[in-house]
This record gives structure tokens, sequence and C-alpha cells, in this order.
């Protein structure tokens, strides 16, 4: 299967296909963009849905353009409904894109692809520009996305700014005369946008072509890091095997046709024949593309160690004051990030989750002793810290 088909096949709709045909089939250098949210700059599986799809394209010889939404960013949440997206500052997107590219340049090919901030021309726009741009699209248009529109009929708060993010995203593309762009099924709306623009500027329009969304390790809402159901790209090997253990059992076929090159056909085979063993089988593949196969057995037998309730040797620590001398165990699992409020380290201990030196802790009013002793805090199966 050329690259051309795997593309095809992992989409969820292509505006349209024979536009697609039509430009790959030019001869030309492709631009094909993808637009990134600056706020959250830690890349994760989910976010390899579409990085990959950008490397089949450059396997292609077309040139991929990362665009980081630095002036974007600094709008914050477009639905006005998501509190993990606050509005940034121009530093924070910057620092953002910074880490953006060293991260994808471990799918991409770093020659091939260019990064470009949208601050670079949406700042430039003066007011004029600005209703320009406004002209070009309805309201009624505008209230078609699905957000805006129940918050409208709805009579819930709908500003001004807000309505004019789609109108800026997709500026983008007509701002990089893109020729693809690609995205989550998320923001279709939004890729529609650029399309339609690029028309009214007097450019061939891009062609748009949207993927899956990957559900997370809680089987039910797509990954993100804000819901912390994720699998980040750089995280530890051993955190990686781990986490992929976790993984839904009805939810692993979609894991490996969206994350990985093994062949639909083996990966139903192997699921099919033994479902553990098929969770070990992933974790193994993403561990190898992630961080190289010679980090494979480290990961394994650590999980197989903690599994079995061992404590293995490379234990993460967490050094605590000299001063303190003792603490009650929720104040504890909050100091080593383990409970995010001491309501919900009550709740880790009630549901029988929480060990202390290997001792199962059911008094959450327990005070553990820290002077002149280590002691290893353990909650679940995996997760463990020694104090020092």
């Amino acid at each position: 299967m050329n690259n051309l088909e795997l593309i095809k096949q992992k989409a969820v709709q292509i505006f349209s296909e024979d536009e697609l045909d039509e430009k790959i089939n030019s001869g030309r250098k492709l631009a094909i963009k993808l637009g990134a949210d600056p706020s959250r700059p830690d890349l994760h599986l989910g976010h390899t849905v579409v990085l990959r799809t950008l490397k089949h394209f450059q396997d292609m010889g077309h040139e991929v353009v990362f665009v980081i939404g630095d002036f974007t960013g600094m709008i914050g949440d477009p639905s006005g409904k998501n509190k993990t997206r606050p509005p940034l500052t121009f530093e924070q997107t910057r620092k953002a894109g910074e880490t953006y590219l060293k991260q994808v340049t471990k799918i991409l090919d770093k020659d091939k692809t260019r990064i470009a901030y949208n601050s670079e021309w949406l700042s430039k726009m003066d007011f004029k520009d600005v209703i320009n741009l406004t002209s070009k699209y309805t309201v009624a248009r505008i209230l078609e996305r699905d957000d805006f529109k129940n918050r409208f009929e709805n009579n819930l708060p709908l500003s001004m700014h807000e309505l004019l993010y789609p109108l800026m995203q997709g500026y983008d593309s007509v701002a990089l005369n893109a020729d693809i762009e690609i995205g989550g099924t998320d923001q279709t709306f939004n890729l529609l946008v650029g399309r339609e623009l690029q028309k009214d500027y007097g450019q061939e329009r891009q062609v748009v072509i949207t993927f899956p969304l990957l559900v997370g390790l809680d089987g039910k809402e797509k990954m993100s890091k804000s819901l912390d159901n994720y699998i980040g790209i750089d995280e530890a090997p051993e955190v990686m095997f781990e986490k992929a253990m976790k993984i839904p059992d009805d939810c692993l076929f979609e894991y490996f046709r969206l994350t990985t090159d093994i062949p639909q056909e083996e990966a139903k085979k192997i699921i099919d024949s033994n479902i553990v063993e098929a969770h070990r089988v992933f974790a193994r593949e993403i561990i190898s593309m992630y961080h190289g196969k010679e980090f494979i057995n480290d990961a394994e037998e650590r999980y197989n160690s903690v599994a079995k309730g061992e404590v293995p040797d490379n234990i993460s620590e967490f050094k605590l004051s000299n001063e303190i001398e003792e603490l009650p165990i929720c104040d504890l699992l909050v100091k080593i990030n383990f409970a995010q409020s001491k309501s919900e380290a009550k709740r880790m201990i009630q549901g029988n989750g929480v060990r202390l030196n290997n001792d199962m802790v059911t008094d959450i009013n327990e005070i553990v002793k820290l002077k002149n002793k280590e002691n290893i805090v353990k909650f679940g199966k995996n997760k463990l810290v020694k104090i020092i």
C-alpha cells in the first residue's frame, strides 16, 4: 500500500478526493498545513495520528508547514467552555512552539518541515483588514458551528472575539496559500472556513482531510493531557509501557491502526489470540518508535516486577525537607503529586488504593513518620515513589 492509499484509508472525510488526486498528480511540491494549539505543547499519541500522516506526505516529496497559533493562542479557548485553555502571553506561545518543534521531529523530517507562527501575518492586520476579512463570511454560516449554535439558541454568552477565531484560523491558510490542510474531526468546521476563504481571496481551495480522534486511556473522552488519559511521546519508556497496559481492550485495535505501522490484519490476529500479549506488543512498538528497541526490556521488566508487588530498583524518589518529621497521609499524597487535593486523597484511601511500605492504608487520618526513614508510597498497581 502506497503513502496516498494509507492516508485515504485512515481519513474520516476528504473535501474532496478528486481535488486531492489532482493536486498529487500535478507534480508540484505541495504545502501541507497543520495548525497547533500552543497552550499544551507536550505531544501525546493522539497528536501522532495526524503527524504520521504528515510524514507520509513528506515521503511523497511535499513540504509540511506546522503552524503554531501564537497569535490565536493569546485569545484563549474559542468555545468559551474549556477552562484548560486560558489566554496565553506572546512569550508563552513562543516557548511552546520551540517545544513542539523538538517533539514533532521525532516523527517528521526536520529538513522537510517548516515552522510558521500566525502572528507573522495576523499581528500586522489593521482594522480595515479585519473588516475585509469579516465581510467574507456571514453570521449565519459562523453559527453553523455546533458549539456556537448551541450557545446562541440557549441564550448563553457568545463573545464577538470567539466568532472571529474560525476566520483567523482560516486566514492562516490564505497567508500560507496552503494546498492541503489536515486535522482531527473536531476541527472540521475551522478547516473548511480556510478552504472557503481561499476561494474568496482568489486562491485555489485547499483540500481538507480529517482524521479520527484517538480515545484516551479512560475509553471515553479523546486523549488529552488535561484529562490525564494520555500517553506522551516524550514520557519515559517504563511509563509508556505501564500506560499501554491500561488501554481498554475494546480500544486497542484503534491504537494499533492509528498510531503504529503494524498491518491491521496482523494487529487483529494478535488481539484475537491473546489480549494481554497484544497490549505488550503495542507497548513494545511505541517504545521502539519513540525511544528505541534497546529500552524495551528494562521497561517491560520493571512493569513485571511492579505488577508482582515488588519494588523495582529504579523507583522514582521524592525529597522532602529535612525539617518535616511527619505528615498526615492525605497531605503527603498531595505533596508527592499523587492527588490534586486532600479530598481526592481521601477518596484514594477509601477506595483501598493506597499502600505505605506495602501495607494498605485504611485510616484517612494516619500520620506518616518521616524523620530518618525512607517510605515507599504506592497507588494502584504501578504508581509508586520513594520518600527520602
